[in-house]
C-alpha cells in the first residue's frame, strides 16, 4: 500500500493533512477531508495532490481511483480566504493558480480509471476536480456550479476545456456566464454526470462499478485514456493506439480475453502496468 495522506503530510507535501487516501481490495479512495468548510480547497491542499496520487498511481495492486468529499459535500470550491495570499501584488493569485492546474492535470494524467462520487455542494474547484476525473456518479442531493464571475476571475482554458468536452460551448457559457447553480437532473441532462443515483445507493453503486472496472483489461483501459485524451487535444490518436494493440498480444491480454470469451469463464487478465 502506498503511504497515507497523513504519512505524506509529515513529508514532502505539507496540505496533504486533508487528503485522506484508504484502499478497498483494487481501489484506492482519495477523500477531500474538511468537512468544516465543505471540503474547500487550500493552495496547500492543490500543492499536495500531486504527490498523494502518485502513491495509488505507482502501485499495481490499485486498478481504480475514487475521488470523494469527506461529509454531506463534494467540494465547494477553492477557499477564498486565501485565494488572494500570493507574494506578487500585480498576480497574488499566480501560486494558487499554478497548484490548482498542476493539480488538474496530474489527476487527468493518471494512468487508471478515476471516479469521482459527488453527494452536495460541487462547486467551482469541486467542478475542476470532478470534470478531470474520467467518470462522475452523483446522488439527487448535489449541485453544481463554476462561479468565476461572482468573483471577477478568467476561468483557465484547461479548466474551460474539460467544461466543453463535457457539457458542449452552450452550457459552459451558461455556467461561466451566470454562475447560477445546477441541480442533479440538469446535470445528468447536460453531460456534467454520468450516473445519477438516490443519496443511499451512491456509495454501493460505485464501489459495484469499481470492482467491474477492476476485473477489466486494465491495458485496455489504459490505452482507451491515452486514446481519448489524443483525440479531444487533437494529437495523433494512431501513434498511441497502434504499440497499445500490439501490447495486448504480447502481454497476453487479448488472448486471455479470447480464451475466456470461449470457455465461458471470467478472464483473468494479469497486466498492471
Amino acid at each position: 500500500m502506498p503511504p497515507t495522506a497523513r504519512e505524506l503530510a509529515s513529508g514532502p507535501y505539507p496540505g496533504a493533512e486533508n487528503l485522506s487516501l484508504d484502499r478497498d481490495g483494487h481501489t484506492a479512495v482519495l477523500t477531500i477531508d474538511r468537512p468544516a468548510k465543505r471540503n474547500a480547497m487550500t493552495a496547500e491542499m492543490w500543492a499536495a495532490l500531486p504527490g498523494v496520487l502518485a502513491g495509488p498511481a505507482a502501485d499495481p495492486a490499485v486498478r481504480v481511483l475514487v475521488v470523494t468529499g469527506a461529509g454531506p459535500s463534494f467540494c465547494a470550491g477553492a477557499d477564498i480566504a486565501g485565494l488572494l495570499g500570493g507574494p506578487d501584488a500585480q498576480d497574488p493569485m499566480a501560486e494558487v493558480r499554478a497548484h490548482n492546474l498542476a493539480a488538474q492535470a496530474a489527476l487527468r494524467a493518471f494512468p487508471k480509471p478515476t471516479v469521482a462520487m459527488i453527494r452536495g455542494h460541487c462547486i467551482g474547484g469541486g467542478v475542476e476536480i470532478a470534470a478531470s476525473c474520467d467518470l462522475r456518479f452523483a446522488d439527487r442531493s448535489s449541485v453544481f456550479g463554476v462561479t468565476p464571475s461572482k468573483v471577477g476571475i478568467v476561468y483557465p482554458p484547461s479548466s474551460t476545456r474539460a467544461l466543453v468536452d463535457l457539457v458542449g460551448p452552450a452550457t459552459t457559457k451558461y455556467l461561466l456566464f451566470s454562475g447560477e447553480l445546477l441541480d442533479a437532473d440538469d446535470a445528468l441532462r447536460t453531460g456534467l454526470v454520468d450516473r445519477l443515483v438516490e443519496p443511499a445507493d451512491l456509495e454501493d453503486e460505485v464501489r459495484r462499478f469499481a470492482d467491474v472496472l477492476a476485473a477489466r483489461s486494465a491495458l485496455t483501459q489504459r490505452a482507451t485514456k491515452e486514446i481519448v485524451a489524443a483525440l479531444t487535444e487533437g494529437t495523433d490518436a494512431e501513434a498511441v493506439a497502434t504499440p497499445r494493440y500490439r501490447e495486448t498480444i504480447t502481454a497476453g491480454e487479448l488472448p486471455e480475453g479470447v480464451a475466456a470469451f470461449a470457455e465461458r469463464r471470467p478472464p483473468r487478465f494479469g497486466w498492471t502496468g
